[in-house]
């Protein structure tokens, strides 16, 4: 009986896990700024409150939580598999 060939074609793909947690970012004198229209006030600077927040979050004994089911698509760099 003659072997029957086979063709397949290799895809890359991604799975991503989104996780959350919460951090609370202390309003110390970091986060503060001049309001522009007034030097006599203060306002939060939001930019600098994401940026101590993402900070906080690369502490090892951060609780993550998952959400939801990881997503599956195409890697967008498609390469050859490697060679066993």
């Amino acid at each position: 009986m003659a072997e029957k060939k086979t063709y397949s074609i290799s895809v890359r793909l991604r799975r991503t896990t989104f996780e959350y947690a919460f951090v609370s970012v202390p309003m110390d004198e970091r986060i503060w700024e001049q309001h522009p229209d007034d030097p006599k006030k203060s306002r939060v600077n939001g930019a600098r409150v994401m940026e101590i927040a993402k900070e906080m979050g690369s502490d090892p004994a951060l609780l993550w939580a998952r959400e939801g089911e990881p997503v599956i698509e195409p890697h967008p760099w498609q390469t050859a598999p490697p060679r066993a």
